[in-house]
């Protein structure tokens, strides 16, 4: 008695099956026709993530080159000098005799920065008294500053215990005691997961998510573009089916993004991270995990945004503006509880937020889904968001191609 029941059900889902690979199918040959979206699509979040990793190999600056103005001359100032040109990070490049001299070689940038020792530095190393040793260097180039300072201060720091230990001996005080006294408090600097403080491990964990997030959302609009010029929305959607048509276009649309961008995915995040070297301690399946409401989001937060833009090329114009915004919402190279509270707010709106958040607790830090679930459910709270808007836009954007194609029909059988 159930079997006449059941039949007309097993068809429907046939139907709606064949519906939505049907879709697909369009959607795969409607990208592979165009260059530009193939361009966006494929080669893109292939070649992006090695040509950033490629500009940032080297990791760290080592022997930056700094100039020294050793007004003392004298066997502390030689030594001191020969401590810092041992550095790892700087190399004394050039000595002058005067400071205007090194000043010009630094217009000229020959050098990076400017060690000066005054004349009465040893003269007053050995009466007991404070002297001063001064560091020049430009905090416009933050990197640069960096190095310099530190290894500069390092070096002046030892030395200058080193100065007090021999005053201690002096005075009769030798060995551990002389040590504690000179360094009653000894500091032991540990860095933790970005061990070589490199500058790619830091920043290029975010890029890799900006780049999937872009390169796709980049695409879909491109594809959109093409379709409303072309006012083909119509003709996905069969004109005796309403909403469960709309639904059937974008869970196959959707699908093509998505099968591709797993893909993508697990190369950039999983496989780009051990060629150039990258914190890798994350396991990979809790990265793909998290892959799946970040794209799902993605997608879908694309595919609504890519309704209401005019043109094919509006997308570039948006994502040449938003490149270094979401970088800066994303809390990376500024932490989000120092962004006003409005702007920390409107970060959410955007997967890449919980995306680059999450993925950098994984494979940096160690994380597993259990200490990022806030960012997890964010994403799928963003799916399920940027999917209603998705069915409504669509849906609203189909109606309109359907009478627009209608009009022109009409237009036509009068003429």
């Amino acid at each position: 008695m159930s079997t006449p029941n059941k039949m007309p059900k097993r068809r429907k889902f046939i139907s709606i099956l064949k519906d939505t690979l049907n879709v697909l199918k369009i959607e795969f040959r409607t990208l592979f026709k165009d260059r530009g979206v193939v361009i966006m699509l494929v080669l893109a979040p292939l070649a992006y993530p090695i040509l950033y990793c490629s500009l940032y190999k080297n990791e760290t600056l080592i022997d930056v080159p700094i100039a020294a103005v050793d007004c003392s001359r004298s066997q502390e100032s030689r030594e001191l000098l020969r401590h810092i040109d041992a550095t790892q990070n700087v190399e004394i490049e050039s000595r002058f005799s005067t400071l205007a001299e090194a000043k010009e070689a630094y217009n000229d940038k020959k050098v990076h920065g400017v060690v000066y020792i005054p004349a009465d530095f040893s003269k007053k190393l050995a009466t007991g008294e404070q002297t001063t040793i001064s560091i020049y260097c430009d905090i416009s180039s933050f990197m640069y500053y960096r190095i310099i300072n530190q290894a500069c201060s390092n070096c002046i720091l030892a030395m200058s215990n080193q100065v007090q230990i021999e005053r201690l001996n002096a005075n009769g005080i030798t060995g551990q005691a002389a040590t504690i006294i000179s360094s009653p408090i000894p500091y032991n600097g540990i860095i933790l997961y970005n061990e070589g403080a490199g500058f790619a491990s830091f920043l290029m964990p975010a890029i890799l998510i900006l780049i999937i997030f872009q390169t796709l959302f980049l695409g879909i609009g491109m594809i959109a573009g093409t379709s409303r010029g072309e006012n083909r929305f119509h003709v996905l959607v069969s004109s005796s089916v309403h909403r469960g048509g709309t639904l059937r276009v974008i869970i196959g649309k959707s699908m093509c993004y998505f099968v591709m961008y797993a893909a993508w995915s697990f190369f950039i995040l999983s496989i780009t991270p051990r060629l150039f070297n990258l914190p890798h301690i994350g396991i990979p399946a809790d990265v793909m995990m998290l892959m799946v409401p970040f794209l799902f989001a993605t997608i879908f937060f694309s595919m609504t945004v890519s309704v209401f833009l005019p043109h094919r090329e509006t997308g570039m114009v948006i994502f040449m503006f938003m490149t270094l915004i979401l970088l800066f919402l994303s809390g990376v190279s500024w932490p989000q509880s120092n962004i006003n509270g409005f702007w920390r707010a409107f970060a959410w709106i955007f997967p890449s937020t919980s995306g680059v958040q999450g993925y950098i607790k994984i494979n940096t830090l160690g994380a597993d889904l259990h200490h990022i679930s806030f960012e997890y459910f964010s994403l799928w709270i963003q799916s399920i968001v940027y999917f209603g808007t998705t069915c409504w836009a669509y849906h609203w954007q189909i109606k309109k191609s359907s009478k627009s194609a209608k009009q022109l029909a009409e237009e036509f059988k009068t003429v």
